[in-house]
């Protein structure tokens, strides 16, 4: 079975720094994309950093300057460095991939979710 753990989350004043890692494990064949998402009102997820296999990546916009996504590919492991954290950061962040299993067609999978928590 695909499992995504995370972990890193944590309480940190304003202007300091997290960093964030996911790790896939399971029968996998290829990943073909990786990112963080958080929660909105609605309860849906936005997202706030993604990463294809060929190295391009998206940002929400508030977070474009502070924050850099990243991966292992060989660890199969996405990062997310979060710097100048500010409070309205504060949320419940969710590792996602996209994975092709051995004979499988592509889909969603996610984590549990990591809480980030930055006080005033």
């Amino acid at each position: 079975q695909v499992q995504l753990v995370e972990s890193g989350g944590g309480l940190v004043q304003a202007g300091g720094s997290l960093g964030l890692s996911c790790t896939v494990s399971g029968s996998i064949f290829r990943i073909n994309s990786m990112g963080w998402y958080r929660q909105v009102p609605g309860n849906q997820r936005e997202l706030v950093a993604s990463i294809t296999t060929d190295g391009g990546t998206d940002y929400e916009d508030s977070v474009k300057g502070r924050f850099t996504i990243s991966t292992d590919n060989a660890k199969n492991t996405v990062y997310l460095q979060m710097n100048s954290l500010k409070p309205e950061d504060t949320n419940v962040y969710y590792c996602y991939a996209k994975i092709m299993r051995f004979h499988y067609a592509a889909r969603d999978y996610w984590g549990q979710g990591t809480q980030v928590t930055v006080s005033s």
